[in-house]
């Protein structure tokens, strides 16, 4: 038992009526090709690093704006602690008020 054909075989596209068939002109036309391919690469490639250069900087911005929260949580950890040590302070205080009555 053979499967049914699930393909469909595309023919080679034949040269277009008016190619050169002169192989010089011929070369010619598929470098002329291959430079206009080489412009639009090298338009591709610089709009590229322009936008690898737009996003390091954004990254650079968002670490120093982390940086910069970073520093200010530790701050407020710091004043945290503080006030925790206080209110430890003030509760040992009134502990020692309430039993001294």
């Amino acid at each position: 038992m053979t499967a049914p054909a699930s393909a469909t075989i595309i023919p080679f596209p034949r040269s277009p009526q008016g190619t050169p068939t002169d192989p010089q002109e011929r070369l010619r036309q598929a470098l002329a090709g291959l430079e206009a391919a080489l412009t639009i690469q090298r338009e591709a490639v610089a709009d590229w690093r322009y936008a690898l250069g737009n996003l390091r900087d954004s990254v650079r911005g968002l670490g120093s704006s982390l940086q910069s929260y970073n520093e200010q949580l530790c701050r407020l950890g710091e004043r945290v602690n503080a006030l925790n040590a206080e209110s430890k302070e003030l509760e040992a205080w009134a502990d020692e008020v309430i039993n001294t009555k």
